[in-house]
């Protein structure tokens, strides 16, 4: 499994859109300036979405590269003409046109997946635990969504207070992987256990495969 985002232009096309809808008439007695937003059918919108949409297209060719280097490097490892199967494109934290209850509507999925009918997913646990590719069932209640992992349960300066380095190297025990302080934020404790997660939403996935980890790379 690999992932990356749009790597920063993502987030800088978004505050240029967050500054412009703050000046916007129909925006300037909100309660909070954090609420303002584009009017449908308007130039401004069309223009947000023109650019929300490329920064998305832009993180999922930069995966495809990721993907495409790490083939590279392990064929050296295995053998020249090594190929993959089909790759299972799973993006999360995004925005998509879709049609729910009869509407247009845009879905925001923050910290989730999509999870229509038949599409495979990825449900990822953490550093030390094990991950799930998941299919689909199409629940309509969720807006054919599912979580995107196993989900926080403290704060990454809250596990930094909370855990030691002895913690880390002790949870992630029999993985490859980065044990410093670096990533002592993403320690395994800190997450919600991914079974009780994966139990939680079985009206909306089912399981394909359990994956343990062995090796994990964070830079």
């Amino acid at each position: 499994m690999l992932h990356s985002g749009s790597r920063n232009i993502g987030k800088e096309l978004a505050e240029i859109h967050i500054k412009r809808a703050r000046k916007l008439l129909h925006n300037q007695l909100l309660p909070d300036r954090e609420l303002a937003v584009f009017l449908a059918g308007t130039p401004e919108m069309a223009e947000y979405r023109r650019d929300l949409f490329w920064a998305q297209r832009y993180a999922a060719l930069n995966r495809e590269v990721m993907l495409e280097l790490y083939r590279q490097t392990l064929a050296r490892f295995v053998r020249d003409d090594l190929r993959f199967e089909a790759p299972i494109l799973c993006h999360h934290n995004y925005v998509a046109e879709e049609v729910h209850f009869g509407e247009s509507v845009l879905v925001t999925r923050k910290g989730a997946i999509r999870a229509g009918e038949g599409e495979l997913g990825i449900i990822p646990g953490s550093m030390g635990t094990r991950s799930y590719v998941v299919r689909g069932r199409g629940n309509p209640e969720s807006f054919s969504s599912a979580s995107h992992g196993a989900g926080r349960r403290m704060s990454r300066g809250a596990a930094k207070r909370k855990f030691t380095l002895d913690d880390l190297r002790e949870q992630t025990a029999g993985v490859e992987c980065r044990k410093d302080h670096g990533v002592l934020d993403e320690i395994p404790g800190a997450y919600k256990r991914i079974d009780k997660v994966m139990a939680a939403q079985s009206d909306l996935v089912e399981i394909v495969a359990e994956l343990k980890q062995v090796l994990c790379i964070k830079g």
